[in-house]
């Protein structure tokens, strides 16, 4: 009997752990993309943001950002666009933004833990409807129980077991690195941020 069979044989359980497994799956890899396409940023940018805002090229320091594409990138276009206000008002602005983008960062991270948590019980729930129908199997058989049937329909019913953990395992590490991940483009973004808030503290601004 090939893996398939077996998996087949594991009852409809196996269709929403298998759900659960792609969504993971899909899940891990599109927030990956994500987060590493908003930790890149140039270690220049803050260096030409400082020399254009301090030539008073603010509308070029904007094209720069823009341009950027990255959540540090959106905060600092929002700082930019408010000089002229009270720093706090800067600060709170650029706070702001800061807030909405690290929300956007961990979309999706709820589903993912909560993944971790429901596949493995899924499986138990399917191995515990398994056992079930082993032993009805077993009553009609009366006197003619097998070995093969006895081990069949227990290692059938293990199945679920095994995919659901399998699931929860990739997703629970999935979310753990992620979850790093996400930290370190905070931790980029609020060094940014009183960097940024340095420039505007600076005299003449």
């Amino acid at each position: 009997m090939d893996i398939f069979s077996l998996i087949w044989k594991g009852g409809i359980v196996m269709i929403p752990i298998g759900i659960l497994g792609v969504i993971a799956v899909y899940l891990s890899i599109e927030r990956y993309l994500t987060i590493k396409k908003a930790s890149v940023l140039d270690s220049q940018f803050m260096g030409n943001i400082k020399s254009m805002v301090t030539e008073g090229d603010v509308k070029g320091a904007q094209r720069l950002c823009v341009a950027n594409g990255t959540p540090i990138g959106l905060m600092i276009d929002k700082g930019l666009s408010r000089i002229g206000k009270p720093l706090k008002d800067i600060s709170v602005a650029v706070e702001n933004i800061g807030k909405l983008e690290v929300y956007k960062l961990e979309k999706g991270m709820a589903l993912l833990a909560t993944i971790s948590g429901a596949a493995p019980m899924l499986g138990f729930l399917g191995t515990v409807t398994g056992m079930i129908r082993t032993f009805n199997q077993m009553q009609e058989a009366g006197q003619q129980i097998t070995a093969d049937l006895l081990s069949g329909g227990i290692g059938e019913a293990m199945m679920t077991t095994v995919a659901g953990l399998v699931v929860g395992i990739f997703a629970y590490i999935g979310y753990n690195l992620l979850s790093s991940f996400i930290n370190k483009v905070v931790y980029i973004m609020e060094a940014t941020t009183v960097e940024f808030l340095d420039i505007m503290h600076e005299p003449g601004k």
